[in-house]
């Protein structure tokens, strides 16, 4: 009897142990908190205001922008990669490589990894990045710490650390190596921006020096793994990675042309929506924490922002000049787009589809309508943003307004779409469109994925215009 009821004791106290190492576990788990800005000078010394690329062309500008999806996304973007490293041109005298070239990387969801890593660790990336991402089940890997790691279950329970911190921990140590910001403006290559979605507002949020310096924050001493963690935190699947708003904190003043456009919302229409998202981040005391999700919620191909940006200024000429593009003669946008297929099959069916079905459904829809609009709007823009380039370079020059090779007028627009809609076989088409929305494909996916990558851009029309005006 007492024997039982010693052991009656012992068994209350390993279970109260335990139910404490539980709460103190779960209490003490929280995701790490983005620096404060010092003024407007970061910790690292950052990277102009988004410039050509050291050693790149002043001629020449290159954006390359990757869509979200997954792995699938990862292997087509760095598909493109490797073509870009193996197209060589003569340029200034010099034989470079069109990757070697490229001024700009922004990525979405799966395409933020490939920026990432190329941002931080260059050429590197085709030795190691198949073996550490690509063709790594990482969709395994994640959930074997979130349901087999014990220590995990206590830290999960916590309302300050979720699904989103424990990738942004497995991305840090197994894919970026602690790697920062920082690192990446220490090499010296193209400006990365990683994108994500503000859950609360639903517009885009960028890993970018200027967007940090309205919530006073310093991006150089992020890790890279939390922004990637935050560009592809699925709403749903993972959780949402947040940020500390230290507005007010700095010497952060907001651009003028954002202040006439709260003041005149119908004249200033175009930039109406993005001086109220910065208004709202300059009250901390309102607005002290961002919550951040999937970066394709808000814009799946990593175009709006830039697009946004441009219009801060009275003319595109002005925005060059901002940026340090003075002397450029060819901008060239090459859009990377995964995006999935819609399924037709339903329409066939007089069963309707499951809730999860129509979830699926509807954002495959809005993502593809999202970015024919996007598209179009660069599209249109070329025209008019070429006027005015010519216009306030040959005036201010003292020249007349021409568009011969080497003029004040010199300047051309390339834009060039790399998607599965461009595949001529219907059904390499179809399989390609179908791939997955997650983090594991199989190998062999993978190098079909880097193939199609590569045909696709090579023979991409405006590619060769491209290749034909460089000679």
């Amino acid at each position: 009897m007492h024997s039982m009821t010693r052991n009656g004791d012992a068994n209350r106290r390993i279970f109260i142990y335990v139910l404490m190492l539980f709460l103190f576990a779960a209490g003490c788990a929280h995701y790490p908190i983005n620096d404060p800005l010092e003024g407007l000078s970061p910790k690292s010394e950052r990277r102009p205001k988004g410039a050509n690329a050291p050693g790149s062309s002043e001629k020449l500008h290159i954006i390359l922008t990757f869509s979200g999806g997954g792995t699938r996304a990862a292997a087509f973007s760095y598909g493109v990669l490797e073509a870009l490293a193996k197209t060589e041109f003569s340029i200034d005298g010099s034989k470079r490589s069109l990757l070697d070239e490229v001024d700009v990387m922004s990525g979405v969801s799966g395409g933020s990894f490939t920026a990432a890593y190329y941002g931080l660790y260059g050429d590197r990336i085709f030795e190691d990045f198949e073996s550490r991402f690509l063709k790594e089940n990482v969709q395994k890997q994640l959930l074997v710490r979130t349901l087999l790691y014990p220590q995990n279950w206590f830290r999960l329970f916590s309302p300050h650390f979720g699904r989103s911190d424990l990738a942004a921990e497995y991305y840090d140590k197994h894919v970026f190596d602690g790697g920062t910001f920082a690192d990446i403006n220490a090499r010296g290559g193209p400006l990365i921006v990683i994108n994500a979605t503000d859950m609360t507002f639903g517009s885009w949020f960028t890993f970018t020096p200027n967007m940090f310096e309205v919530i006073c924050s310093d991006l150089a001493s992020m890790q890279v793994a939390r922004a990637t963690a935050a560009s592809s935190a699925v709403p749903g699947a993972l959780s949402p990675i947040t940020l500390k708003n230290y507005a007010g904190s700095c010497e952060f003043v907001m651009p003028e042309r954002l202040h006439n456009a709260l003041e005149r919302p119908d004249e200033m229409h175009g930039v109406y929506h993005l001086a109220l998202q910065v208004e709202a981040y300059r009250d901390a005391k309102i607005k002290p924490y961002i919550h951040l999700v999937d970066g394709g919620v808000a814009d799946n191909l990593g175009l709006r922002a830039g697009i946004d940006r441009i219009s801060l200024s009275d003319d595109f000429w002005a925005s060059l000049k901002y940026l340090g593009l003075d002397d450029v003669q060819k901008i060239v946008i090459i859009v990377v787009n995964a995006e999935p297929g819609i399924d037709l099959s339903w329409d066939l069916r007089e069963k309707p589809p499951s809730s999860l079905a129509a979830l699926g459904s509807f954002s495959s829809v809005s993502i593809s309508r999202y970015n024919f609009e996007t598209l179009n709007l660069l599209r249109g823009n070329f025209k008019h943003w070429a006027e005015e380039i010519r216009s306030g370079r040959c005036r201010e020059r003292g020249a007349v307004i021409s568009a011969d090779p080497g003029s004040c007028g010199d300047i051309a627009f390339y834009l060039v779409e790399v998607g599965f809609d461009a595949l001529q076989d219907d059904e390499e088409r179809k399989y390609m469109k179908s791939l997955p929305t997650s983090f594991v494909l199989p190998p062999e996916d993978i190098d079909h994925l880097r193939d199609v990558a590569h045909r696709v851009l090579v023979q991409s029309a405006e590619f060769q215009q491209l290749l034909k005006d460089l000679k």
